[in-house]
């Protein structure tokens, strides 16, 4: 029987969920949203703050800042809050009013940055906290965007954990946000025994990997700046997916009983689309589900948002998005071996 005193001591790491019987191809999903913290992003925050503790960064009288759509937000809340840490939390109007309640009950303060700069939201919010930091040396900025603490979280964790369920693995499918599951992820399957290809799902709007900037409305993926952690030598292929097609695949999952969050919605349907035009026959194929659902009731699942964002035929067809192959791909038993990787930009 588990028993635990710090809400960090536990988090669900071998929970996969098989989505053919919903989409059609075997495609294992690994749960990240099963800890105190909600997502994935609680391995970042553990990594980050713990790090930043040991090279003497945080002191007691520190307040921890940093920019964030909502997922490392109430995972540095949920840290803060264990460690006796103040944390100020700076995001945007696009933020879920459930994880802003979540930060604020867990007693974090938080700052909603109202009006984009030339460099959007997270340009914003990045001037902000670089401010808020220039204003008062208490204030520490652990910086997800350019922590190489985000990547290793993922290289020393989630990686290994997959690989000791799935030693056959042959693709993974990870989403790109700060592209620090990505990397951590993609360096750790570069150095296995038995090459793995690595396909990045990314947002159409998102510029992380050169596509031109877009309208982007559910949080938790893409970037309105090149991520800093990105190396794209370790990326097989990216798939760009429209919110749209995010949005029904959510919509598909939930109908089966799976309430997963945006970014979840956004991998599934940019894998599917990848396996709708691979041989799947002995292919084993992992994606990574960030976060559950609950926190997006308002917006994601909220028939009025989705209407007035993206009109009424957003309900048209919810089937997943086959036949979003990205030209170029490699059938799966061509895929280039480690040494051989291209790496080319899809858009949808």
């Amino acid at each position: 029987m588990p028993v635990i005193s710090v809400p960090q001591a536990f988090n669900e790491e071998d929970l996969y969920v098989d989505l053919r019987p919903i989409f059609g191809h075997s495609l294992f999903l690994k749960c990240e949203g099963f800890n105190f913290a909600g997502s994935i992003k609680l391995k970042t925050a553990i990594e980050m703050v713990e790090t930043a503790e040991r090279d003497g960064v945080l002191k007691p009288e520190s307040v921890i800042v940093e920019s964030s759509s909502g997922n490392l937000g109430v995972a540095l809340s949920v840290i803060a809050a264990s460690k006796g840490y103040r944390f100020l939390c700076v995001t945007d109007s696009r933020c879920n009013l459930a994880t802003r309640l979540m930060m604020e009950a867990l007693g974090s303060q938080v700052h909603v940055i109202a009006a984009q700069n030339a460099r959007g939201f997270l340009g914003a919010r990045l001037d902000y906290v670089r401010a808020l930091c220039d204003s008062d040396d208490r204030y520490v900025w652990l910086s997800q965007y350019t922590n190489p603490s985000n990547w290793k979280a993922h290289y020393r964790r989630t990686a290994p954990e997959i690989a000791r369920g799935f030693p056959h693995l042959d693709v993974l499918f990870v989403g790109a946000g700060t592209t620090g599951t990505l990397m951590g992820c993609a360096r750790y399957f570069q150095e296995w025994h038995r090459p793995v290809r690595i396909v990045a799902i990314d947002s159409v709007g998102s510029v992380s990997f050169g596509g031109p900037p877009g309208r982007r409305m559910i949080p938790g993926l893409g970037m309105s700046v090149r991520p800093p952690l990105l190396d794209e030598a370790y990326v097989d292929e990216v798939i760009h997916v429209e919110e749209v097609n995010t949005i029904r695949a959510c919509r598909r999952l939930a109908r089966r009983g799976f309430l997963f969050g945006g970014s979840t919605g956004t991998v599934v349907s940019g894998a599917m689309g990848w396996l709708d035009q691979h041989d799947t026959r002995d292919l084993t194929a992992v994606a990574i589900a960030a976060d559950l659902g609950e926190r997006y009731l308002d917006t994601l699942y909220q028939t009025n948002w989705l209407q007035a964002l993206y009109g009424e035929d957003v309900f048209d067809s919810e089937e997943p998005p086959v036949g979003s192959r990205p030209a170029d791909t490699h059938p799966a038993d061509e895929a280039p071996r480690p040494a051989d990787r291209q790496h080319r930009t899809r858009s949808r």
